[in-house]
């Protein structure tokens, strides 16, 4: 019988962001409902001729959306809370509105989706939350794919990992004690899609590949022994992707379920767990041995090799991605000013399909010439390219001793700080300024060779003395210089550090229209000259207050790049950090005395799983401390966290040794502070309370509660008052408003 070949999911904004650039046209009121729905409905559509056209046998269908597939299923199960519902605006609206807040309703939370850097909005339930199934989004696919002439297999959230990742806004009720309910509207949509010729439903559970109790795999057992007994539905294909399912694959396997998919990229052994597991037999199993996450190009035979195991042992073979392609541009071939060497280890999106069709081929037919195709030795793997290699860099290294990873102790530093001269409630903000349209014209007249590099060095000097003279004029304590020759915060250092490459179309969706091109970090790192400094020391010659030195630490830097996976993680993040941490010295020696290194990210590369977690926070704080660590006592270190669940990370946390932490806490109200006081945490925290990822402007009031409930948790002399995140995606209408009204608030606490 023949292989099936297929993907998991697929990105969606566009080759060139189309979506991206409809989506905020239609917010800026440039354009109507109906010319964005024109936009999504062609994107779709080309999507789907793609794939059919590249080889694929059933395609993933629904998985387009506005923004988040989380707020899909908000709106797909009626769940909408009142405070939407109440503005009476329509669906479109209200679904924008969940996601960005509207006037004085604030936004859904936002969080990271599992261990990568695509964020989710948090539905929120209670013990009253009733179900009421909307289902016209995945009907609609699935009719108008079967209009274009190819077959979709819908994609929906799995009833656990919905209520997993949902919020309660009740103290006390947890989510997953509405399982039979959301079950009932999970049976209904199952029968409204069999009904519209839906042959199979794939159900993402990634949820289960984290450590579960045993009240979560029976609420698992129940869920899918009531949805597989159902008679009339779609054939069920559970999907469980970055991780080991470990407990929950038995129980899984023991349901009628027809398919599994596993995630064989991140867990090889899993072959072995399948072998043993005798109901294997009766299914289909998604062997994702295609990586849906790096860039690298899949080990052809070494992939073939693990199918071959699988034939034996279960009922039929699909070949597969390990995830979603969402997480990966869309086509290396756009990349022609690549190093050729480097772009020939490479599959984006488009390639790790054309992989699957062909080991699916290579798996199905008696046809020599498909075997042959799978290994090139020009695709062969970094560590035999000379191309990831320094020798010098290793030697650095390989000489790190435990002293380079400590400060003075944290009260020596901070009676050293203290001729910085700052009052309590100190006001900052987290890095960037608004991208205007200006400075993004300026960096591409550069890079086109329209304007040479005095005339950009002159306009980012005049952008950077405005944005100085602003600051002030507002009344913030410690300033920055505003960023404005950054593109991104990642790409600024990738494109200085050597190792690195970095791409023009590689873009990727980070939460709604937000879109980063993760650079592609292939070689040893090490910095050729210094890449902040003289911004830093501009900045600070127009001011007698304060400036802070802005730099991306080595945990957020490999969080966000494709890294390579030649050598462990934790030697390519020293690497890092010891090119960061000569820069952190040569801005102390430009006068520069805050130095603030970003490590957002920390929380998103935990492991999924409790027993790797100690590992994992040994060599990324170990990493972030290198960086840091030859800074004197006068040199006051920050960092800032944003946008994840810190309760797991609050040990690694405090063993950055920071001496101020900034985090995002204004869509929570201040949770967090609960975790770090119950933890001891006793260095100088900055509680974010503008909540930056939403255009609405908060009243001074409001962030004057958000100050009252910090300095209940925290003592004001080791409080900082600032904005959630940076203001890079936001603009000036916005931020100028919101930040006079956080120092406003500021101050009032101060009296």
């Amino acid at each position: 019988m023949n292989t099936i070949k297929t993907v998991l999911g697929y990105p969606r904004i566009g080759p060139d962001r189309e979506l991206k650039k409809a989506v905020e046209k239609y917010w800026s009121g440039d354009s109507d409902a109906a010319e964005l729905e024109a936009t999504a409905h062609r994107l779709r559509a080309d999507t789907w001729r793609d794939l059919a056209g590249r080889g694929l046998d059933v395609l993933p269908g629904n998985t387009f959306s506005y923004y988040d597939q989380m707020l899909d299923h908000v709106q797909l199960f009626g769940i909408i809370p009142e405070r939407f519902r109440a503005l009476g605006r329509s669906g479109l609206d209200t679904y924008f509105a969940m996601a960005r807040g509207h006037a004085e309703v604030a936004p859904l939370e936002l969080t990271k989706w599992f261990d990568t850097n695509y964020h989710y909005l948090v539905p929120e339930l209670t013990e009253n939350t009733v179900f009421r199934l909307n289902p016209a989004k995945p009907l609609e696919d699935l009719a108008a794919a079967r209009e274009a002439g190819v077959e979709t297999r819908p994609v929906l959230i799995g009833p656990l990992t919905f209520l997993l990742l949902s919020k309660s806004t009740t103290p006390g009720f947890e989510p997953l004690s509405l399982l039979d309910r959301l079950l009932d509207a999970y049976a209904e949509l199952l029968g409204r899609l069999d009904a519209a010729g839906a042959d199979w439903v794939q159900l993402d559970e990634p949820a289960l590949v984290q450590d579960r109790t045993p009240a979560e795999l029976d609420a698992l057992r129940r869920a899918y022994d009531r949805l597989a007994k159902l008679t009339e539905r779609p054939r069920l294909l559970v999907a469980t992707y970055f991780g080991d399912p470990g407990a929950a694959l038995p129980v899984l396997a023991s349901t009628a379920v027809e398919g599994l998919a596993v995630d064989l990229v991140s867990t090889p052994g899993l072959v072995d767990q399948l072998a043993v597991l005798p109901a294997i037999q009766r299914k289909t199993v998604f062997a994702g041995v295609v990586d849906g996450r790096n860039v690298w190009r899949t080990a052809l035979g070494e992939a073939l090799s693990t199918c071959v195991k699988l034939l034996g042992s279960v009922g039929r073979l699909a070949v597969s991605t390990s995830c979603s392609l969402l997480h990966l541009p869309y086509d290396v071939d756009a990349e022609d000013e690549l190093d050729p060497q480097v772009r020939a280890r490479l599959a984006f999106a488009r390639q790790k399909v054309d992989e699957v069709v062909l080991l699916g081929r290579a798996l199905s037919e008696d046809e020599p010439g498909v075997l042959v195709n799978l290994d090139n030795p020009s695709r062969g793997p970094l560590n035999e390219s000379g191309l990831a290699r320094e020798q010098a860099v290793r030697d650095r290294v390989a000489a790190i001793g435990p002293e380079d990873r400590q400060r003075a102790p944290y009260d020596e530093r901070r009676k050293a700080q203290e001729s910085i001269g700052l009052q309590d409630l100190a006001t900052t903000t987290i890095g960037s300024f608004p991208q205007t349209a200006d400075l993004r014209r300026t960096r591409t007249e550069l890079r086109s060779g329209r304007i040479d590099q005095a005339t950009y060095d002159e306009r980012m000097r005049a952008e950077i003395a405005r944005v100085i003279s602003l600051q002030e004029e507002l009344g913030l304590d410690v300033l920055v210089h505003g960023e404005p020759e950054r593109n991104d915060m990642v790409q600024y250092f990738a494109e200085q550090l050597d190792g690195f490459a970095t791409t023009r179309h590689g873009w990727v969706q980070s939460y709604g229209s937000r879109c980063v091109r993760p650079p592609i970090l292939y070689g040893d790192v090490s910095r050729p000259e210094p890449m902040t400094v003289r911004w830093a020391s501009y900045a600070q010659s127009l001011t007698e207050r304060p400036v802070k030195g802005m730099l991306t630490g080595p945990v957020t830097i490999l969080a966000w790049s494709f890294v390579r996976d030649d050598q462990p993680v934790a030697v390519t993040a020293d690497q890092v950090a010891l090119a960061l941490r000569d820069e952190v010295v040569d801005l102390a020696s430009a006068g520069i005395r805050i130095v603030q290194v970003d490590e957002p990210a920390l929380r998103e590369l935990l492991p999924l799983r409790s027993a790797e977690q100690k590992a994992y926070l040994d060599w990324s704080v170990g990493a972030f401390r290198l960086a840091t660590g030859g800074a004197s006592a006068e040199i006051q270190i920050h960092t800032h966290l944003c946008y994840s669940e810190f309760g797991a990370v609050i040990a690694g946390i405090d063993g950055l040794d920071a001496d101020v932490t900034t985090i995002e806490a204004a869509r929570s109200r201040m949770e967090i502070l609960g975790d770090l006081t119950a933890a001891g945490f006793r260095r100088g925290v900055g509680p974010g309370i503008y909540d930056i990822h939403s255009p609405r402007v908060p009243s001074q009031e409001e962030l004057t509660d958000l100050i009252d409930r910090a300095v209940a948790a925290v003592p004001a002399d080791r409080l900082w008052i600032n904005p959630d995140c940076g203001l890079k995606t936001r603009g000036y209408d916005e931020v100028i408003p919101a930040l006079r009204h956080l120092v406003q608030a500021a101050r009032t606490a101060r009296s």
